[in-house]
């Protein structure tokens, strides 16, 4: 929980902060001004949503995450090793749920007394009682997800087999799918979180910013003053909202003592800016977005 905590605090959060501030940092003021309306509407939304069935919406930001980690690496192929084997639609999203899902379906037949233990907290955090749905059905959930899961690696990894034969970008897609699954198998869910989005998904993402760099507008004399001032005002505003959301909930630390309360707490924090990362940072921004790729 220590390393999950220190990966996801210290190394994760600035860079979802840092990918804002890359995709706004040469747009008008009035597409700044309209994606932080949006951005912030979309973060209270889903509060109340959380308020009204926190249950439903546990869902929805555990598929948030699967989205993020799955779309968001596929950019990142798309971008550093290519993606001829990936022939169409289908495929994209065949290989964006399978690598998300890594993230999120795998702990939960490797790991689910922690995976239920701690989604417990995290819905006893807006005041909901009694245990989930997911306990009670626990290994039905497990078959279940297991069977599609499964089904869906396999038909990625072969259509992609079929389509691009034994291509360079599909040996490493292979080779990375096949690490994603290997690694939330064995490693303990909350370290093998806490590390997979600073060492991987941000790495990633930051290498495939670099990849298409030159794409970008020159930087001026004031651009390093103007990003310092731009990040340090967003970790403000970022923790200041993770203030008022800690006083607006009616039980922080879901019942967990506080290292575990901690976790959960701040799991579903993430979970809260993630929605609109994606929605108003990728999905409503389709001439550019957070994951854009010339």
């Amino acid at each position: 929980m220590v390393g999950y905590l220190i990966g996801m605090v210290a190394l994760n959060l600035p860079h979802g902060g840092y990918e804002h501030f890359a995709n706004l940092r040469h747009r008008r003021v009035s597409f700044s001004l309209r994606y932080i309306v949006l951005y912030l509407a979309f973060l209270v939304g889903f509060v109340g949503f959380f308020f009204v069935a926190p249950v439903v919406a546990l869902g929805l930001a555990f598929s948030t995450a699967v989205i993020k980690g799955g779309h968001g690496g596929l950019k990142v192929m798309d971008a550093l090793c290519g993606t001829e084997h990936l022939q169409s639609s289908w495929q994209r999203g065949l290989a964006a749920f399978v690598r998300g899902g890594a993230v999120m379906l795998v702990p939960l037949l490797a790991w689910p007394g922690v995976y239920v233990t701690f989604s417990t907290y995290m819905v006893h955090i807006f005041g909901a009682a009694g245990p989930l749905p997911l306990a009670t059905r626990l290994a039905d959930v497990q078959v279940a997800v297991g069977t599609v899961y499964g089904l869906a690696l396999v038909a990625h990894l072969g259509g992609g087999l079929y389509a691009g034969g034994l291509s360079r970008a599909w040996l490493t897609d292979a080779a990375e799918t096949t690490l994603l699954v290997v690694y939330f198998t064995f490693v303990p869910m909350m370290l093998a979180v806490g590390l997979y989005f600073p060492l991987w998904y941000t790495l990633r993402q930051t290498a495939r910013t670099t990849a298409v760099a030159s794409d970008a507008p020159a930087p001026d004399r004031l651009s390093l003053p103007l990003t310092w001032a731009a990040m340090v005002l967003g970790a403000l505003v970022t923790f200041g909202l993770m203030a008022g959301f800690y006083v607006l909930v009616p039980n922080p630390l879901g019942g967990a003592g506080l290292l575990g309360g901690a976790v959960a707490f701040y799991t579903i924090f993430v979970c809260l800016l993630a929605l609109p990362h994606i929605v108003v940072g990728e999905w409503l921004d389709p001439a550019r977005g957070i994951w854009y790729v010339p």
